[in-house]
């Protein structure tokens, strides 16, 4: 692999893992458990969608075949798509949708973090913009978590259950395969030993002010989201985000 090669890999990792979980937040309109949450989800939503964007767009001019980010986006099998396994899991109760967010989140903090510094300008310039968002976004996570954990008795059975339920696939966050040495070895990625002790870092730090406790780290882990190996799960969220384009294939107003 070249490593045009694997920076085209790379973004089009974060580009699906940015637009899956916004896909999966956009459920939520006119099902959140209150106004104000269901505001805040969407706002979330539309932050991922927009990064997505700009990681597409930098995908689409590097792979140079025709494609833009739309057809990035909405026109690619579920095998081709290379996003996290945790983003593409049901919304669950909200518990679980808080967990899954809160697990994302903190992975994605500390990787927009790194790529502000990282030597390509373009990744950089769109990573500065996003940081300001992911940091909003770790905190409110992190006070959720907090707020069900150290609530009460039910709330604090619930947000537990979904930390057990989730934890299986946060293995893909934190271990690194080829690309993700390549992209730090380039000076564009996050080193993935630093990127691996920070996540569980806060992981540890916030379920212990919550009263919760995390799985073990060597625990056994569902993999392959990066390399296109997919749950069940993904086929039907891609059903439903890609039906019009597909559709419509030449559709270019609404």
């Amino acid at each position: 692999m070249t490593q045009q090669e694997a920076l085209q890999e790379y973004l089009l990792r974060l580009a699906d893992s940015d637009m899956i979980l916004g896909q999966r937040l956009s459920e939520l309109v006119g099902k959140a458990p209150a106004l104000e949450e269901e505001l805040a989800s969407t706002n979330v939503a539309l932050d991922l969608i927009g990064q997505a964007r700009n990681w597409y767009e930098y995908a689409a001019d590097l792979i140079d075949d025709g494609r833009d980010a739309d057809n990035l986006a909405f026109l690619r099998d579920a095998h081709d798509y290379r996003n996290l396994l945790m983003v593409e899991q049901p919304n669950g109760d909200y518990a679980v949708t808080i967990a899954r967010q809160f697990f994302f989140d903190i992975w994605h903090y500390f990787t927009l973090q790194s790529l502000v510094n990282a030597s390509d300008e373009r990744i950089a310039n769109v990573a500065a913009k996003a940081i300001k968002e992911a940091t909003y976004h770790l905190r409110r996570s992190a006070e959720w978590v907090r707020r069900m954990g150290d609530g009460t008795e039910e709330s604090h059975r619930r947000i537990q259950h979904a930390f057990d339920l989730l934890w299986r696939f946060t293995g893909e966050l934190v271990t690194p395969d080829d690309t993700d040495h390549a992209m730090f070895k380039a000076g564009i990625g996050p080193n993935p030993e630093q990127l691996k002790q920070d996540w569980f870092g806060m992981v540890h730090e916030v379920a212990a002010q919550a009263t919760l406790t995390p799985g073990k780290e060597d625990a056994w882990m569902y993999m392959g989201g990066k390399h296109g190996v997919h749950t069940e799960h993904l086929g039907f969220i891609l059903a439903e985000m890609q039906f019009l384009p597909r559709a419509y294939p030449d559709a270019t107003t609404w």
